[in-house]
């Protein structure tokens, strides 16, 4: 029994996932909605699709349509799949689902409320390379694992992309970025801080993004994205014995290989090429026919949309920040000492610049490091160690 499926937007990832659910017997895409009625009708006679319509409404509101695939772009993504889920249909909702935690925690509070299953779209997952990723470290291939490297990156030159424009919430970290994040957080848990460096366009999106995540047990994730660079896709896993390396990591649709690298030196492992959008979207369906669990569901994705708020938040400030909610954390609230030790630092870092750019008259060596250090003291004396990004 196929699930039958409306697609909410034309955008050009559909064309993947179409080409996955053509492979599958059960997945049934038929139809898709479009502002345009006449662009809804051209795309439906150009993918085979039985029906256009002539606006997202009124796709989410055919009654023969058990889920949607919703591929409007990322500023969008919670306000439609909320009225999809309330509409009664089952949402995958492409990736990021949202990089704020409470709108992640809202919109997973509706599908409970309607009975309805949503689901981010980070196809990446369900990829057997992942799966043969996961047994290689539990073997202990690597031995314990200490570090985590992974890069996505491509070149977007038009600046009409919406990727490229902040109004719609792009940037790299946000198209692709996040798979990396992602990786992580499935590698090594969920982080306890984090740290951003963003470069931004005119515009204010950011083309290139580098994270640090800091995870339980001392795991150190470098997390790197970019949308003015040549394509790169890698994720290299570390351990105290050895790494793990993955050159299609985030697709392993044409040639995927896992090349292990010990000191005694590498081996590549071969693995059969598979089609992850087929494979999400067979997921999604097998779940919604009550066959399965989703594969990805609300603790992912609000712990995904977590580190992301974390990460764009010290990328804000140019200062580290707790990415989870601690115990300690949660149960203290910001007290007037914690303030004016958050303003000590700000002011500190402000003249420490100033005398580097001999804006104020200069003190030795010795009396900035003081500053530093005194600084460094207020912030490990207990009272709010770190800003709290939840």
């Amino acid at each position: 029994m196929a699930v039958r499926w409306g697609m909410l937007s034309t955008a050009r990832i559909n064309e993947l996932v179409l080409a996955g659910a053509r492979r599958s017997d059960g997945v049934q895409i038929v139809s898709v909605g479009s502002r345009d009625r006449a662009r809804a009708e051209a795309y439906a006679r150009e993918q085979g699709l039985e029906r256009a319509h002539g606006s997202y409404q009124e796709l989410i509101g055919d009654p023969d349509i058990e889920a949607v695939y919703i591929s409007l772009p990322n500023a969008s993504h919670i306000e439609w799949s909320t009225r999809a889920l309330r509409a009664g249909k089952h949402v995958l909702c492409e990736k990021p689902l949202t990089r704020h935690v409470r709108e992640a925690e809202e919109i997973f509070d509706v599908a409970q409320q309607e009975g309805r299953l949503l689901m981010e779209g980070f196809m990446w997952r369900h990829n057997p390379q992942v799966q043969r990723l996961d047994e290689l470290i539990a073997d202990g291939a690597i031995g314990k694992l200490r570090l985590i490297r992974a890069v996505h990156s491509f070149t977007a030159d038009d600046p009409r992309d919406i990727r490229l424009l902040t109004e719609l919430d792009g940037g790299s970290l946000m198209d692709v970025g996040c798979y990396c994040v992602h990786a992580s957080r499935h590698l090594a848990g969920e982080p306890e801080r984090v740290y951003g460096e963003a470069v931004r366009n005119e515009a204010g999106a950011d083309v290139r993004f580098v994270g640090i995540m800091i995870f339980p047990g001392g795991i150190v994730s470098q997390v790197t994205s970019g949308l003015d660079v040549p394509e790169i896709h890698e994720l290299e896993v570390i351990g105290d014995a050895g790494s793990l390396f993955l050159s299609d990591p985030w697709h392993g649709w044409t040639a995927p290989q896992i090349e292990v690298r010990t000191d005694e030196g590498s081996e590549r492992i071969s693995l059969h090429p598979s089609d992850p959008y087929r494979l999400e979207l067979e997921n999604l369906s097998a779940a919604i026919l009550g066959e399965t669990n989703p594969l990805l569901g609300r603790e992912d994705a609000v712990a995904q949309a977590r580190a992301l708020e974390a990460l764009f938040a010290s990328a804000d400030r140019g200062e580290p920040g707790a990415a989870r909610r601690t115990a300690y954390a949660a149960s203290v609230a910001p007290s007037a000492a914690g303030t004016s030790t958050l303003r000590l630092r700000r002011r500190t870092r402000r003249r420490i610049a100033r005398i580097s750019a001999g804006s104020v008259n200069a003190r030795p060596s010795s009396k900035i490091d003081a500053i530093r250090s005194s600084e460094a003291s207020a912030f490990t004396s207990g009272v709010i160690p770190y800003l709290i990004c939840v």
